[in-house]
């Protein structure tokens, strides 16, 4: 696990886009194309918009796959993540690969089954996640499963998650937060050959030092990718204003 801290957000989502553009073309030189996981929500937000900078990705060779998304939200709704990808990221690369978005307003189980058995044939190269306020990764909320090896599963939303997206300005008011969703397992997003985790914000600050300095823990997630070989942590100084002194001292 390696940590990287930014000045701020910005800088953050610059420093971070670069690297995952530079594993994303590592990987489509090795093998002729890359396959991703991207996620959405304000940590994203410039990871992205350095990916969309970068003239030397073959996008053409690119096929994304989708973190999570709510149950029974329509794609109109300003929170919902397939209206985000859409018009942050595809419709900003016409020539992508393909791209494979979770539909909750479809069976849920169905849809869970429809993506697994996409991904299952299609070994990722590259994750891009974050970590809640309530320490969790994509909408696997504590106590989160570890367990399970479905690729995609219907997930509780708990109130602490539901408040961060209401806090952040996704919904008009708290009971407008779905309480359902579908996420990608913490087993599935392990499997990933890399990943790049980005967390801004003082918000954040406490689910980062629970989940990087603890034991791991499906109380804290995030804490599961202490476990992973090849994961780049991306903080601000707000994000990782709680974490211990010493703790920080390889952070480049």
């Amino acid at each position: 696990m390696k940590i990287h801290l930014s000045n701020n957000a910005v800088d953050l989502g610059n420093v971070a886009g670069l690297r995952a553009a530079e594993l994303i073309k590592k990987a489509i030189e090795l093998k002729g194309f890359a396959s991703v996981i991207l996620a959405t929500g304000t940590s994203q937000f410039e990871v992205i918009q350095q990916l969309l900078r970068d003239p030397a990705i073959a996008w053409d060779r690119v096929q994304m796959f989708h973190l999570d998304e709510y149950i029974g939200l329509p794609i109109t709704h300003k929170a919902s993540f397939r209206r985000y990808l859409i018009e942050r990221f595809i419709n900003l690369v016409p020539n992508l690969k393909s791209s494979h978005l979770i539909d909750g307003e479809l069976d849920p189980e169905a849809e869970c089954d429809r993506l697994g058995a996409l991904i299952r044939q299609n070994p990722i190269d590259l994750a891009f996640v974050g970590i809640g306020e309530n320490g969790h990764l994509a909408f696997n909320d504590p106590p989160a499963d570890f367990d399970t090896e479905s690729p995609y599963i219907v997930v509780n939303l708990d109130e602490g998650c539901r408040a961060q997206q209401f806090g952040e300005g996704w919904f008009d008011t708290m009971e407008d937060v779905p309480k359902k969703a579908i996420s990608m397992s913490i087993k599935q997003i392990m499997k990933s050959k890399h990943i790049v985790c980005t967390v801004p914000d003082e918000r954040k600050s406490q689910a980062v030092a629970d989940c990087l300095t603890r034991e791991v823990s499906n109380l804290f997630p995030a804490s599961i990718l202490q476990n992973h070989p090849n994961v780049d942590i991306y903080l601000d100084l707000n994000a990782a204003s709680r974490l211990p002194e010493n703790f920080l001292k390889d952070a480049r």
